[in-house]
């Protein structure tokens, strides 16, 4: 199937998507920062650039877009079209994700994975809850954790 956009537009439309300082991260900042904790961000010392780093409590935190990292829920789907290039693509940025987060925990750094479907959609969260388990995580001495939408919540 082709592309319903001409490859100029599809282009600009793709070079839009940010990397970092996306809403859902800037709105998880501002509430950590309101309850008092500090962080630095996109440390590149750290395998993947982690989103926050709370060296205080040896912490990283990654939110994770669904679509992008590869999640099971109901938010990704795989492009129809360029089936082969996407699941090279996706299929290698999950790979990367698992890589990094082994690398961090072999070096003590605690990990929690936010993912965007936490956020939106029909299984989000009350904004409340997620800053309320992230602030419980970062407390605790769990060393993986994910959070996300209410079907996939464990």
């Amino acid at each position: 199937m082709a592309d319903i956009v001409p490859k100029k537009v599809r282009s600009r439309m793709m070079a839009g998507i940010k990397g970092k300082d996306t809403k859902p991260e800037v709105v998880i900042r501002k509430a950590l920062h309101k309850k008092g904790f500090r962080y630095r961000l996109h440390l590149k010392a750290l395998p993947g650039k982690p989103d926050l780093v709370l060296k205080k409590y040896k912490a990283v935190i990654f939110i994770h877009g669904c679509f992008w990292h590869l999640h099971d829920c109901h938010l990704f789907k795989w492009p129809s079209t360029r089936p082969k290039f996407w699941k090279e693509k996706i299929s290698r940025n999950k790979f990367r994700d698992e890589e990094q987060i082994k690398a961090l925990i072999s070096t003590n750094w605690r990990v929690l994975l936010i993912w965007e479907c936490a956020f939106k959609g029909k299984n989000k969260l009350p904004f409340h809850k997620i800053i309320e388990k992230t602030s419980t995580w970062i407390r605790s001495e769990v060393q993986f954790q994910e959070i996300q939408g209410t079907a996939l919540d464990k």
